[in-house]
C-alpha cells in the first residue's frame, strides 16, 4: 500500500483543482475536461487525453496515497516520464527573447542575441544545458545548468531527451570591428594587427579562424580556444581617445 496511484478528476469552471489539500491551476479554458492525476511521493503528473500537461514535485506521503486508494484511486501504471535520476536528461522548448534570454525554472538565463525570437530546444543534463535547432538538432549554444533536480522535474513541457545535439559542420560567419590597433577578438581569441577600424568577416570553424580580405584572399589562423561564437554582428564604431 502507499505506492503510486492514478485517478481522474474533472476541471471545474474556475480552473482550480485540488488534490489532498494542494491546488493545481489549469485555467477556466480547460473547464469540463477530465484530468488524470498520476501521483507518487516524489512527483505528480497531470495528463489530459493522454498528453502530459504539467509535472510538479509531490507533497504526498505514503499515508496520503493510501487514503487516495481507499477513496477510489487505482494502482498507477508507468509514469508519463521517468522520474529523473543522476545522469538522465530532459528537453524543453523555449523562445529566446529580443534580449537573447529565456525563462526556465523561474530564472532568466542567457541564450544568445543571435537567437532572439527563435524557438529552440534545450537539452538539460545534470551540469549542462545544450541549446539546439528543433528541426536539425544542430547544437547552437552550450550553457551551465543552474537548476536543481527538483526544479528540472517541475519544468513546464519537459520530455525525455532525444540524442545529444551535434555541432554544425559548416563554419559560422561573424563580423568584427577592429579597434585602433587593428586587432579583433573572435571566440575569445585576439587576431590581426593590420585592420585598424575596419569591419571584418571571419569564418569560424572548429580548428581555424579565416579572415576574409577585400582582394578575395583569406588570412587563416589556427584556433587556440574552444569558446563558441556568441556575437555575430560587428559592434558600432568606438571613439578612440587621443593621448
Amino acid at each position: 500500500m502507499g505506492g503510486p496511484v492514478e485517478l481522474d478528476l474533472m476541471v471545474p469552471p474556475s480552473g482550480n483543482m485540488w488534490l489532498a489539500g494542494r491546488q493545481f491551476w489549469l485555467g477556466p479554458a480547460r473547464a469540463g475536461l477530465t484530468v488524470r492525476f498520476w501521483a507518487s511521493t516524489e512527483v505528480i503528473h497531470l495528463l489530459i487525453a493522454g498528453g502530459r500537461v504539467k509535472s510538479v514535485a509531490s507533497h504526498l506521503t505514503v499515508a496520503d496515497l493510501h487514503k487516495l486508494a481507499v477513496s477510489g484511486a487505482r494502482n498507477a501504471g508507468p509514469p508519463p516520464i521517468p522520474t529523473q535520476t543522476n545522469g538522465e536528461a530532459v528537453e524543453v522548448d523555449r523562445v529566446i527573447s529580443p534580449a537573447g534570454t529565456f525563462a526556465l525554472g523561474g530564472q532568466i538565463l542567457v541564450g544568445a542575441a543571435i537567437l532572439a525570437g527563435r524557438r529552440v530546444g534545450n537539452r538539460i543534463e545534470p551540469t549542462t544545458m545544450l541549446l539546439f535547432d528543433l528541426d536539425t538538432r544542430t547544437l547552437l549554444r552550450t550553457r551551465p545548468n543552474p537548476l536543481t533536480t527538483e526544479q528540472v522535474l517541475r519544468l513546464r513541457g519537459a520530455r525525455p531527451a532525444g540524442p545529444p545535439p551535434r555541432p554544425a559542420l559548416e563554419p559560422i560567419r561573424v563580423q568584427r570591428l577592429a579597434d585602433h590597433t587593428g586587432v579583433v577578438s573572435v571566440c575569445g581569441q585576439r587576431v590581426g594587427r593590420a585592420y585598424a577600424r575596419r569591419t571584418l568577416t571571419v569564418m569560424v570553424s572548429d580548428t581555424t579562424l579565416a579572415i576574409e580580405l577585400d582582394d578575395g584572399d583569406n588570412h587563416i589562423v589556427r584556433r587556440t580556444t574552444t569558446s563558441p561564437a556568441i556575437t555575430i554582428k560587428a559592434r558600432s564604431p568606438r571613439t578612440v581617445t587621443e593621448t
